[in-house]
């Protein structure tokens, strides 16, 4: 699990605006639940594409994640 994937509320995201606050939020949900069906898409692998997909909707999140909370740097 990569440090983005680490769901906390730090300090940093107490300084965003409202709206990047709630983007934030949405985005964070959603990685939630592309994580769980990340899971589940290993556990019972019927569909080989859509462990990549999912991988790579997860990466595409913690981005936007990431450059939200890092525009907090000034």
């Amino acid at each position: 699990m990569t440090n983005e994937a680490k769901i906390t509320m730090s300090k940093m995201d107490k300084n965003l605006n409202k709206r990047d606050a709630r983007k934030l939020d949405a985005l964070r949900q959603r990685l939630r639940e592309l994580q769980q069906r990340l899971a589940g898409a290993k556990k019972q692998p019927d569909d080989p594409r859509e462990i990549e997909t999912l991988s790579k909707e997860i990466a595409s999140v913690e981005a936007e994640i990431a450059r939200i909370t890092g525009q907090q740097g000034g």
